[in-house]
């Protein structure tokens, strides 16, 4: 399992702690850092059965600067955008050998047990 990680964000800290917690065995990507490329990123959306769309931060300013908003729906230009501006990733997302998902609350974490 691998949680894709932003220290500073308090939602990916606790859902770090909340695996620490029912100590589950994990892999820290400090996807910031270490930015997920455009297959990376593709095969985390097929698991999680989304689109680029659905997991891009819309509010951030780069997103703005973008005008992602308005930005056609075409899969390979979202996942082009997301692996240039990682910062634009929904944090944190857990992905397992079979799933991906965006762990924003305890409930979402929970659900791995």
């Amino acid at each position: 399992m691998e949680i894709w990680h932003n220290p500073r964000c308090s939602k990916s800290r606790a859902a770090k702690q909340a695996l620490d917690t029912a100590g589950v065995e994990y892999v820290e990507r400090r996807y910031l850092d270490d930015a997920p490329t455009v297959a990376e990123l593709a095969a985390v959306l097929d698991k999680m059965g989304a689109e680029p769309w659905d997991i891009t931060r819309l509010g951030e300013a780069r997103a703005k600067e973008l005008g992602l908003a308005a930005l056609p729906r075409d899969r390979e230009v979202w996942l082009e955008v997301l692996a240039a501006n990682p910062v634009l990733v929904e944090r944190p997302i857990i992905v397992t050998g079979t799933t991906a998902f965006v762990a924003r609350t305890e409930e979402a974490v929970r659900s791995l047990g």
